[in-house]
């Protein structure tokens, strides 16, 4: 019955590669080959493809769908060819911020590869630091809910207020922690493939390199390297990115306990060259065979892959509301016109630079945008404007230097309760009144704006090639503001 069964499911497998080689053009198939020589080599040829194991991440975006059509292919191609055939892992990360059509398109994708009941892939997902198998179904869960929640607020608070927001350097930690951990999870894998461009894989580097020195873990790292650089990077961080944010009775442990490799030996294959044609030529496979589904806000997001081009127009809005003085109205029309700018600049087709353009116009103007911002944040991240107000001040950190700038602008009312605020963020006995309002208005849990002030001043680092290369820059205005605020 075994022998049969394995003949059935042969055979299944290679109508699905016979149906996916179908979309390929002449070039993809040319592309497949060179992937598969790739695939081949790294293994130490042949004889050990069977024993060789592929990390492939999932963000459910169209290029990371497409990432892992041409993975499976090539992994479908040696099936049929070769006695064994290299194993897949198929890993993503469970956010806050996940959508229905992501995970949609996730599970789309997987049972049109058929991966879901193939033995040679493991099909995952990390919530809160655990690993299990994927399920889209399922929703973040609470735990790991808040665990996001609270992470974005404390590393977002590890700034001065002279500093332009990055709401989501939160999200380099937690996916650089992500890929160190599911690297070595269950006996490891022996490679992670990336489609990333070197400019995406520079991008996420400088923001993890932020993010690292925002949370007191490391100095400024290396960043004109690709993702080359990861692994031997993340090797020298330890397994708690947060550990300096959060006291040791509220670390959760990487699960199930036991199961991660003390000693990672994942190497980096970058397959950016094999992604041939225009990606509009990619939407037949992409729509027809894998069932994916875009958002249209998301067809450019550049090389910033967490920043929902809504948030951050949002956020760019209350910046110059809050920040600079200036109409919310103004902010927006700057952020819009700033990547606009860097779309054409890095020679984006125009057509998708006029898609952005109506896609903000379409939402319905400045105040509809907001409210939609307003919902996602509240729905995915219980963050209300309040408290994207005071995370903009960063009014806690180095001894709550920014505490009386925030309350006159944002709190003048609570002026007069200045000393008293200071001895709740030193852990001393402060009114209840007081306490209620600090967690309140920050969103945090007062314990950890204690851990906040009693941080020194962040000051981030960048690489002379990056600071030149953004010069001019909204980012190199904002550095360049806050050198100036720490000189002396």
């Amino acid at each position: 019955m075994s022998t049969i069964h394995d003949q059935a499911m042969n055979y299944v497998y290679q109508q699905v590669l016979q149906r996916l080689l179908s979309f390929f053009s002449r070039a993809e198939r040319t592309a497949l080959q060179l992937l598969i020589q790739r695939l081949v080599v790294a293994a130490g040829g042949m004889e050990n493809i069977g024993h060789f194991k592929v990390l492939v991440p999932q963000s459910g975006l169209r290029d990371s769908c497409y990432t892992l059509a041409l993975l499976r292919a090539a992994q479908l191609t040696i099936a049929g060819r070769a006695p064994a055939t290299f194993q897949l892992r198929v890993a993503t990360l469970r956010w806050n911020g996940d959508s229905p059509v992501v995970l949609q398109n996730l599970h789309r994708s997987y049972s049109a590869l058929f991966l879901y009941d193939d033995p040679r892939v493991e099909v995952l997902m990390v919530d809160n630091r655990e690993v299990m198998p994927f399920d889209h179904r399922t929703p973040v869960s609470d735990e790991g809910r808040e665990a996001g929640r609270v992470n974005l607020l404390l590393v977002g608070h590890c700034r001065t207020w002279l500093e332009t927001p990055e709401l989501w350097d939160d999200a380099y930690l937690a996916t650089a922690e992500y890929y160190s951990q599911i690297a070595r999870w269950n006996n490891g894998v022996d490679a992670m493939i990336s489609a990333e461009t070197k400019g995406s894989q520079r991008h996420f580097l400088e923001g993890l390199n932020r993010a690292m020195q925002r949370v007191a873990i490391a100095g400024p790292g290396v960043v004109h390297a690709g993702f080359e650089a990861l692994f031997p990077l993340l090797d020298g961080l330890g397994d708690d990115f947060y550990r300096e944010l959060r006291p040791d009775d509220e670390r959760t442990a990487w699960r199930p306990e036991g199961e991660f490799e003390a000693c990672r030996r994942t190497s980096f294959i970058d397959i950016n060259d094999m992604m041939v044609g225009k990606p509009e030529d990619r939407w037949p496979l992409l729509g027809e065979f894998l069932g994916h589904v875009s958002d249209d806000l998301a067809l450019y997001q550049g090389e910033a892959v967490f920043a929902d081009p809504l948030i951050s127009a949002h956020i760019r809005g209350l910046y110059a509301r809050f920040i600079e003085g200036r109409a919310y109205e103004a902010g927006i029309e700057d952020y819009v016109q700033h990547t606009l700018a860097d779309m054409r600049r890095k020679q984006v087709a125009e057509p998708i630079c006029a898609h952005l353009l109506s896609s903000y116009e379409n939402v319905g103007g400045p105040e509809q945008l907001r409210i939609m911002a307003e919902d996602y944040l509240l729905d995915g991240f219980g963050l209300n404007e309040t408290q994207l107000a005071c995370l903009l001040f960063a009014p806690f950190i180095d001894g709550g230097k920014g505490l009386e700038r925030f309350l006159r602008n944002c709190h003048p009312g609570m002026l007069v309760a200045m000393p008293d605020l200071h001895r709740a963020m030193q852990g001393l006995h402060a009114p209840e009144q007081v306490l209620k309002w600090i967690t309140e208005v920050s969103g945090l849990p007062v314990r950890l704006v204690i851990r906040l002030y009693a941080m020194g001043p962040v000051q981030i680092c960048a690489p002379a090639e990056y600071a030149s290369e953004h010069a001019g820059s909204g980012e190199a205005d904002a550095a360049s503001q806050f050198e100036r605020s720490t000189e002396g």
